[in-house]
């Protein structure tokens, strides 16, 4: 377009120069010889007629300005100031059309030395005419080719993230059946996996389709694969009951005969002591079997009946009750001035704090400090209660941390133990805290534990059912 305009320049500017030299017309017949029969006199610059605004005439004689011109828009004519007139006295008249800047704008000028027979020798009639039209129509069409091309640019791109939407939605539709998958809890004993990739994105034959039949594959091993491991735990978790149901009968008369011997017989110290040994082990093996069948019942979901408990009431006795056990320890009470109530089985809330407060003075040496603190937390569901028991023992071990609260899983070796222990204590608190709509945490460090159980409040309950 450039080229184009710019020729039509030079045929207009072609004919401003013709015009500027023979103000009467060309003389007819005479086409090869411009400027014949014209003297430098005869070229007037400052003669508007037939000359467009912008055009401009200068006639140089031996490369002084002689008179010069400008059309302005009004068809009035002005003439050049000297720096123009300087710059156009440099154009070379061999050297064809071309563009300078002047003081009133861009121009393409064209020098013509006039016939020697004729003139002066050395008489150059200098033309131009403005750019302006040129360039503005390219600038137009650079902003139309710019608007058009961004306007193309933008709908490719969204027809383009219409169709890759479009092709990515089997995609999509994977990443939501794997987050959904992932988000399921498993650990927790769920078996059932119910999310599945829907047939449309599970077909062979495209990648898409391959990947969500193999993601079906997946889930589908994985579901076997939780259900034959939650029938074998359940199976070992009702032997276990069965066994331990089965164990309290021999074992209560184990230690009523070993009574019964001690207090009506005489035996040897040697034997007394081996007597006492047995009624020891069987008093423990009886607490062992006893906590097993709690788990179980848990399991089964055979639990007390739920009312009202004083929380506050519970944690005084129990802290009282820990105090005669172990006077070697330092124990301590923070209670809110007001009672706090929640609506759990009472004898399970009574046993979380038992098997707590022991926890804290089996697993530690004496003189360590015990508190016990309750506290209430406002909510927009109603508030829960907060209960933590802190001492000032050794601490436990980061790595056995993560596995506390599995059942037989036990800690001796990071805090200092008195007492045998089963490894059951800790589980069945956290069984116990779960099934009364609770949750434990602990935190561990040297010279700092603390177990924080919180556990909803009756109002929050009753407003949740409400």
């Amino acid at each position: 377009m450039s080229t184009y305009l710019t020729g039509q320049l030079d045929e207009a500017l072609k004919q401003a120069a013709t015009r500027a030299g023979f103000p009467g017309g060309r003389p007819p017949g005479d086409d090869a010889r411009p400027f014949r029969g014209i003297g430098p006199d005869d070229i007037d610059p400052g003669d508007a007629a037939g000359q467009r605004p912008g055009t401009l005439n200068a006639v140089f004689a031996d490369g002084e300005a002689q008179n010069s011109g400008l059309v302005l828009d009004d068809g009035t004519t002005a003439s050049l100031v000297q720096a123009d007139l300087d710059t156009l006295a440099g154009i070379d008249p061999s050297a064809g059309p071309e563009e300078v800047t002047l003081s009133t704008g861009d121009y393409r000028v064209d020098a013509a030395e006039l016939p020697t027979e004729l003139t002066t020798d050395g008489t150059v009639l200098v033309t131009g005419l403005s750019t302006t039209e040129r360039d503005s129509t390219l600038v137009s069409l650079d902003i139309t080719v710019a608007g058009l091309s961004l306007a193309g640019l933008v709908l490719t791109g969204l027809a383009g993230t219409a169709i890759i939407r479009r092709s990515l939605r089997p995609l999509e539709e994977l990443s939501a059946v794997a987050t959904s998958v992932s988000r399921l809890p498993l650990s927790s004993g769920e078996v059932a996996i119910p999310v599945r990739v829907p047939p449309a994105a599970a077909q062979p034959g495209t990648e898409v389709g391959t990947v969500g039949l193999a993601l079906n594959e997946m889930i589908d091993h994985v579901t076997s694969a939780l259900r034959e491991r939650h029938a074998s735990e359940m199976k070992v978790r009702q032997f276990v009951a069965d066994a331990s149901h089965e164990l309290r009968t021999p074992l209560t008369s184990i230690r009523g005969y070993t009574e019964l011997v001690l207090m009506s017989e005489s035996v040897s110290p040697s034997g007394r002591s081996a007597l006492e040994r047995v009624d020891s082990e069987s008093r423990r093996m009886s607490s062992l079997v006893e906590d097993l069948l709690l788990l179980a019942r848990l399991d089964e979901g055979q639990r007390g009946e739920v009312a009202d408990v004083d929380l506050t009431e519970l944690v005084i006795e129990t802290t009282s009750d820990a105090r005669v056990a172990a006077p070697g320890y330092s124990w301590g009470l923070d209670l809110p001035e007001d009672p706090v109530e929640i609506r759990a089985v009472g004898t399970e809330i009574r046993q979380i704090l038992i098997n707590l407060l022991s926890n804290a003075y089996k697993h530690t040496p004496p003189g360590t400090s015990v508190s016990t603190a309750l506290t209430v937390a406002p909510g927009p569901d109603g508030g829960t209660a907060i209960l933590t028991v802190t001492d000032s023992g050794p601490g436990i071990d980061p790595a056995f941390l993560d596995t506390i609260f599995t059942r037989f899983s036990r800690g001796d070796s990071a805090r200092t133990a008195t007492e045998g222990s089963t490894g059951l204590g800790l589980a069945i608190v956290h069984a116990l805290v779960q099934a009364n709509g609770g949750d434990i945490r602990v935190t561990s460090e040297p010279g700092r534990t603390q177990f924080r159980v919180q556990l909803p409040l009756a109002s929050a309950l009753t407003q949740g059912a409400s």
